[in-house]
């Protein structure tokens, strides 16, 4: 009986098993989650028809799949789009909830049930706001960085977005275009660090539910748009384009960044989207980009308005054909792609290849066999704008602000110290944000007069505005200003530029400081007593008109949930700061673009030079008002004992570059130390000076430290016009200092 019983479930078991073998060989390859990501989309695209691999290139703005909005007719057009396999991504759907109800309908009601990608401009932050990515780059601070991308995924992912649309690694060198707010300042060697810092940021390992994927954007060459006007032309050499432009976007894609965004410009002719050379020789090929790529907002359709493509059909076939894949709303892949392939005008190899780069991230991402893993309403929830990211928040604003002037010391302030706060934008939540906040909101964020309260208290501040929102003022304004100064020890006036003028189109001719502001601060001047400009504003602002009618400067740009409270702290010594220009101040507007990094000319000209003949300009200097890398502290740097390992090294060589910085104050700080070179004879002219290493460091008062950096032939190289690296012999300089302008020197060659 025993034996008869150990039969029957061994029969049990064996029955159990050849069952579970019949499931598993019957089940799709593409759904089985122990195969490899390759395997399953291989087995994917054999099973997809044309019409359904088209849909996959096809990302499109919004989707409403709950409530009473959901039965709009356009709602519902997209939703039977869904339904078909028509739609591959979409953009702007927000929140754990409603991005699981479209996801069901993606994988539930349509044929294969292929998942969608949710993408959302996490620019930075996502309910958490963090300092403008401009400002952010100047506390010089990659792990900062990394810190801040990180939390804004966390808050994303939780809503139920995959893909973010940054970082933006355009250079620029004009403060007029608003999107430069949004990148990495006007240095490719930093640039490239900071934007490969915020990919690592985003995306981590892509192996949980609390990283997104990074978009490397706007490739390529956007930062120089013409005017510093947003869409306008764009023209730059091949040998600009590799040692000035490229450098940030390479970082990002060599640091695993998943996709990369078509730019709205030209370059050499051809738009981006449909530019072989960009595309398909220097990303893919030059490169090895494995992501996939996806254009900006309809960037395929202006293919025609740039008078490239004659229709949409026209655009989907040569933007497939030069290596692009996702189209953002134009609607030309899903459209034309089965045609253009029927006629014989794009391959079906090339087709597959763009699809299944986007499945392969689907994968990646465990949308296949989770689809609802980032769609969680109880993470959303416990994991959105809570007390430590606004801690992280705080921290990263403090070391965003750059103390440009402090005559006399007049900064920092005691907390007991009885203070005039006066400017319409310091009282004022809609002024505080940029155009790319995510979900947060100006409500939420502590504005400068609820941040000096809380340092100062009430009974020790008068507030008045000063000025009205467009920046001018009148007698009554000024007069109320002047009159609460009367008790005051110290005016802190908030100048500069509403947030409104940060960010995509919000291109302005003249990045000054408004006449009415000035004006307000002519009168203050008057009273004797001492002016702190708090300047806000998404870009560097010329500051030559205010800079001798106050005592400091502190620039706060645009810093975030957290900016009343960071700047309370930074005026009150809590916070002893340390942020560096990323961007040249213009001395004026006339000068425009004007950076660091610029070539000699055949007859460049001292400052002190008072002849004939010279480049330069008859009223005003050339040097900008504050240079690259330039910031104050409340303590001071003494930099010396500049010494080399060797004054002629070898190609293969390294040199060792040794400096003492030595902490000459009495409060403790941080400095960046920053290296340059100057290769003095090339067979390509080489910038005046070019970053190359820098390093932040901590110093207590009285307290010296000597620095080593190693430099390599690659740091001592420079590309040529087809992308090659090059290393010649000849003479070099070594500039190490806290700025690009105020540095010791020293010479040697490369054999």
């Amino acid at each position: 009986m025993k034996k008869l019983l150990l039969f029957f479930v061994a029969l049990i078991v064996y029955h159990s098993f050849s069952s579970a073998q019949n499931k598993q060989s019957q089940m799709p390859i593409y759904k089985n989650a122990k195969a490899s990501i390759e395997n399953r989309v291989k087995d994917l695209l054999s099973r997809m028809t044309i019409q359904e691999k088209a849909g996959q290139l096809n990302q499109l703005a919004g989707l409403i799949a709950t409530g009473p909005a959901a039965n709009d007719p356009g709602e519902k057009a997209k939703m039977t789009e869904l339904r078909e396999g028509k739609v591959g991504s979409f953009l702007n759907v927000i929140g754990a909830k409603e991005t699981k109800a479209v996801q069901k309908i993606a994988v539930e009601e349509s044929r294969l049930g292929i998942p969608v990608l949710f993408g959302f401009d996490v620019i930075h932050g996502f309910k958490t706001i963090f300092p403008i990515p401009l400002a952010e780059a100047c506390s010089w601070d990659l792990h900062q960085a990394e810190t801040n991308a990180a939390i804004a995924a966390k808050e994303a992912a939780a809503a139920g977005i995959h893909w973010t649309f940054a970082p933006m690694c355009d250079i620029t060198n004009d403060p007029r275009w608003g999107r430069i707010m949004e990148g990495v300042g006007e240095d490719p060697y930093y640039g490239g660090l900071l934007s490969a810092a915020r990919v690592k940021g985003f995306q981590g390992n892509l192996n949980d539910a609390e990283h997104i994927l990074a978009c490397v954007k706007h490739y390529a060459v956007y930062g120089a748009v013409e005017a510093g006007r947003e869409y306008n032309e764009v023209d730059v050499s091949r040998v600009m384009l590799w040692n000035k432009y490229l450098p940030t976007y390479k970082a990002a894609v060599e640091a695993g960044a998943a996709t990369v965004m078509n730019s709205f410009n030209v370059f050499e002719g051809v738009p981006t989207s449909a530019n072989k050379y960009l595309v398909t020789d220097i990303l893919k090929k030059k490169w090895g980009f494995k992501g996939f790529l996806v254009s900006d907002w309809n960037s395929f359709g202006e293919m025609i308005t740039h008078g490239y493509a004659t229709d949409k059909k026209d655009v989907a076939m040569k933007a497939i054909n030069a290596g692009s894949m996702m189209d953002m709303q134009t609607e030309a892949m899903v459209k034309y792609i089965p045609e253009l392939v029927k006629e014989g005008k794009v391959s079906m190899q090339t087709v597959d290849d763009a699809v299944g780069k986007i499945l392969y991230y689907k994968f990646k991402l465990g949308l296949f066999d989770d689809p609802y893993k980032f769609c969680n309403e109880e993470r959303e929830a416990k994991v959105t704008f809570t007390k430590a990211n606004r801690e992280e928040a705080l921290k990263a604003a403090h070391s965003s602000i750059v103390l440009l002037k402090n005559a006399n010391n007049t900064l920092p302030v005691s907390n007991n110290t009885k203070i005039a706060l006066v400017g319409y934008y310091a009282n004022s939540p809609e002024d505080l944000f940029d155009f790319w906040v995510g979900k947060g909101t100006s409500n939420d964020a502590v504005t400068l007069y609820d941040g000096f309260k809380n340092k100062f208290g009430n009974s020790l501040i008068a507030y008045t505005k000063g000025y009205n929102a467009d920046g001018s003022t009148n007698d009554n304004l000024i007069n109320e200003a002047v009159n609460a100064t009367a008790n005051a020890d110290v005016v802190f006036v908030n100048v500069g530029l509403t947030g409104k003028l940060a960010g995509e189109d919000r291109s302005v001719a003249n990045p000054v400081i408004a006449d009415g502001e000035v004006q307000l601060l002519k009168a203050l001047q008057k009273t004797g007593k001492p002016i702190v400009a708090l300047v806000t504003a998404g870009r560097p602002l010329v500051l030559t008109q205010i800079n001798n009618l106050v005592s400091s400067i502190v620039y706060c740009w645009i810093l975030g949930t957290e900016t009343g409270n960071a700047v309370a702290d930074v005026v009150t010594g809590l916070y002893n700061p340390s942020g560096k220009t990323v961007v040249s101040f213009p001395y004026a507007v006339g000068q425009i673009p004007v950076y660091y990094n610029h070539f000699n000319t055949g007859r460049p000209t001292a400052t002190d030079d008072a002849g004939n003949w010279f480049s330069r300009y008859r009223d005003i200097p050339n040097d900008p008002l504050y240079p690259f890398g330039f910031g104050l502290s409340y303590t001071t740097y003494q930099y010396s004992n500049l010494t080399l390992s060797s004054s002629s090294i070898k190609k293969t060589d390294k040199l060792q570059v040794n400096v003492t910085v030595a902490n000459t104050g009495k409060v403790d700080g941080e400095e960046v130390v920053q290296l340059y070179i100057r290769d003095i004879a090339a067979s390509i002219i080489r910038p005046v000076k070019e970053l190359k290493a820098f390093k932040k460091i901590a110093l207590k008062a009285g307290e010296s430290k000597e620095l080593n950096f190693i430099l390599t032939g690659k740091d001592l190289s420079f590309y040529d016009a087809d992308g090659n690296s090059k290393l010649e012999a000849g003479n070099f300089k070594i500039f190490v200092g806290g700025n690009s302008k105020d540095v010791l020197e020293k010479d040697f060659n490369v054999q």
